[in-house]
Parts: C-alpha cells; structure tokens; sequence
C-alpha cells in the first residue's frame, strides 16, 4: 500500500481544481461502482458518482485522475482540509507509539489531554465541565440522552422540525429532518415531542399546554444551526429563550454541535452567536479533521453518573485523539478566523450571483456554514448534478436549499471559483434562465 509524502500531498493541493480528464464517471470509477453494488449494503445513499483516490486541501483526485474542488468536506468533516500536515504528522506519531486501548477501562493520556483541550474551549458561561467521547455524533447523541435522563429521573425530550441528530433508534426518535429516515423501523422512543424550529412561544403554549408538563421534561436537544433540515439560522433571541425554559423548569439544554461546530461558523461552537451558555454541548465531525471521533462536554453537575454506566470499546482512541489535539491547534491558530472571513466573504458573492439568477430566493449562514435557497427542490438537486459534472463537490440539504460547507482553510480564489462555477450549475439546472453565460465561467480544464 503506498501513502502520500508531504511534498506530494502539497503538490497536489497546489493543483488547479476542477480538472476533468475523463467522462464522468471515468472507467475506473464505473469498476468501483460496479463492485460496489455486489458487495455493499443498499442502504447507503450515494450522491454522484465520486470514487475518491486522494486529497489534499480542498483538492480530491479520482481514481481516473480527475480533480474536484471540495466544498462539502466530506459533510462538514474535513475541517482543515485533506490531509493537513499537522494532522497527518500527529496521527503517524501516535500510530508508531499505540493504536489502541480503551479509555474506558484505564488512563490514555491522548485521552486526557483531548478531554483537557475540550474543556477549556467551552462556551463562556458553562462552568466547569467534564468529557466522555465516543466515535460519532450519533453516539454522544445517545450519551446525551441518557445522562440527561439520569440526571434529572425525567422521561421526555423536546426537539424539533427539520433536526437531524443521527440515525441509531434514540438518536432517530429525535431526528425529524426527512420521514423516510424514520419509515419502515416501527415505534421511536416514546417521550419525545417535536416543536417548530426557531418558533417563539411555542413549547409553552403547545407541549408544555397538551403535550407533556415541564417538571417531566428531561431535556431540550438543538442544533445553533440546522444542519440537515436547510442550514437555517434561528431567529436572534430564540436560543435565549430555550435557556430561559430550561432555567425555569430545570431543564437540560443540549447544543447539538456536531456539524455547526469546531470552528465552522467562525467561532468555535455556534451557540457562541447567541451568547448562551448549553449544560450538554455535542462536537463531532470536524472535530478531528477526519477520525472518528466525537464529545459530549457536559457542566460538572451533570456528569454525575458512576463507572458502567456508559462506556465505548474504541470511543477516544488515541490515533483519532492525537488527530483531534492537531485540529484544535490548526483551527485556534489560524482556521476558525479564516472561516469567519471566508464566510463572510463567500456570502457576499453569492449575494452578487443571486442578482443574475432569479432561482436563488434566500442565503443564509454564520461563517463557512451556508445555506442557499432555490425556488424547488428540483433546482437545487439538479444545481447539485452539474456542479458535480463541472468538478465542484456540493451537496443538497433542507426542502430545496444547497450547503457549502468547505474546509475552514478555504482561499479567496478558491470562493472565486465556487460560485463561478456554481452560477454556471444554476444556469444549467435552470437551462439558461439566468443572466449568466455558463461559458465565461471557468469550468474544468
């Protein structure tokens, strides 16, 4: 098996993106997509026919040497980029000393200091806080749930319309992002009610009216930012309001930051736009820059539980927390500012672009988290499509919106060369009804 060399991995982010050298998919990739469908489970979803070989930055090359630009970053994931040096030169540094052994039975120092890192980057305002780590955002879901419930010996939930909180049956019975993830698996968790996202007043006059009295409450479960329902932005004053609810009735009040966090919003958590300080906050995703890893932080007055009560075999091993430990230092030297500048500057081409393409009705977002609107969902699935087929790696969310989410290095002329070629996908998508010409969009060479 052979491994990228730093120099080669540079060269490689160095390289113009897109770069088409074949049809899409190429030959070898048709392979690849043909093995797949003898061998892998059909539950996975595919977006297009990406089959990568390599990545660097935001550059990824396909097995048939075509050359994308990246920005969905393997869903919200790939926080410093493809292979940043420093992540790669910590997880090889810690792959020569110890791959593995659970945290759950003995002391990992990678561990420790991962959990010490988490701490001190908590909201201002949580107080003292303590760690456990599992392998993905589903898991600390399913954490979360049940250290709230311990805590308090209550038995609901609240959640909301359009969340997704991952796809294990705790984890499900919360997400109410698209029916057909829900559809076929019989009876969700009982006790878990759902409310409007970003609607004032409603878990008082409905839930806490008809649905379920307050003192029975376990928790409130949010996103800062929708992921997965539309990349939506709640009103200013509503996160303020959840505190408030949660204060009043005793109430666990979880931030759901496994996508909005790590520095995406150009911040470390999102919930930091809204100065509200959550009991629970969950990280994952762009946490390690591409490990499975994810955190449940939690005030000290909630992680009261004793030994056994929960615990993961691999959750906090110590290769993906040495990756973990490099991504902070990456993300608080340089990338979290770069994604708040990013983004802002993102947003206001985009804005420019919309003027020339009626299809766009809304963009919204906070840092290198945006969202755009189309007029269906039809534009957006098939604005997608052609971005794809034009070498730039966007993905769909919500009722017709489209994320971008890149990696927090992201350039100035690779943001150019998005949303030029972004406008050329609308043009296409809406077959030309825009004031654009798709040909005096750079598109691949």
């Amino acid at each position: 098996m052979t491994t990228m060399t730093t120099t080669t991995a540079q060269a490689l982010a160095a390289c113009n993106a897109p770069a088409l050298r074949t049809e899409l998919p190429g030959p070898i990739a048709r392979a690849f997509i043909e093995r797949d469908a003898l061998s892998v489970s059909s539950c996975l979803g595919r977006v297009y026919p990406l089959v990568p070989k390599r990545a660097s930055g935001l550059v990824i090359e396909d097995v048939d040497g075509n050359r994308f630009l990246d920005f969905n970053a393997g869903i919200a994931v790939n926080s410093t980029g493809h292979c940043h040096p420093a992540v790669v030169a910590a997880i090889a540094k810690q792959s020569n000393e110890l791959l593995h052994y659970c945290s759950s039975d003995w002391y990992v120092p990678a561990y420790i200091e991962l959990c010490e890192r988490l701490v001190a980057s908590a909201p201002h305002g949580m107080g003292p806080s303590k760690v456990f780590l599992g392998n993905s955002g589903t898991e600390v879901v399913e954490a979360a749930i049940k250290l709230a419930r311990y805590t308090t010996k209550r038995p609901n939930i609240i959640a909301f319309h359009g969340a997704f909180h991952g796809r294990s049956l705790g984890a499900l019975s919360l997400t109410a992002s698209k029916a057909k993830y829900r559809g076929g698996f019989g009876a969700m968790m009982p006790g878990v009610y759902h409310a409007p996202y970003g609607d004032p007043g409603y878990i008082e006059s409905v839930i806490f009216r008809h649905l379920s009295e307050p003192t029975d409450v376990a928790a409130i479960i949010v996103e800062p930012i929708q992921g997965e329902g539309g990349y939506v932005v709640p009103s200013q004053g509503w996160m303020a309001e959840l505190r408030r609810i949660c204060d009043t009735h005793g109430i666990v009040l979880i931030a759901d930051e496994v996508q909005s966090g790590a520095g995406r919003t150009g911040r470390m958590w999102a919930i930091e736009h809204d100065n509200v300080a959550p009991d629970m906050l969950l990280a994952g995703k762009g946490i390690a820059s591409g490990l499975p890893l994810a955190a449940l932080l939690a005030r000290d007055r909630f992680m009261t539980w004793g030994p056994g009560k929960h615990g993961s075999t691999f959750g906090g091993n110590p290769v993906a927390c040495a990756a973990a430990i490099a991504t902070l230092d990456v993300l608080e030297g340089s990338a979290i500012a770069n994604a708040q500048s990013m983004g802002a500057h993102l947003q206001f081409q985009l804005q420019q672009l919309a003027t020339v393409c009626p299809a766009i009705t809304d963009i919204r977002g906070r840092g290198l988290m945006v969202g755009i609107d189309f007029e269906t969902h039809e534009i957006a699935a098939a604005a997608e499509q052609a971005a794809f087929r034009r070498g730039l790696l966007v993905l769909t969310c919500g009722e017709r919106s489209i994320r971008l989410a890149p990696p927090l290095i992201v350039s100035r002329e690779q943001i150019a060369i998005s949303v030029q070629i972004l406008g050329a996908a609308i043009c296409d998508a809406t077959q030309g009804d825009c004031a654009l010409d798709a040909s005096d969009h750079r598109v691949a060479s």
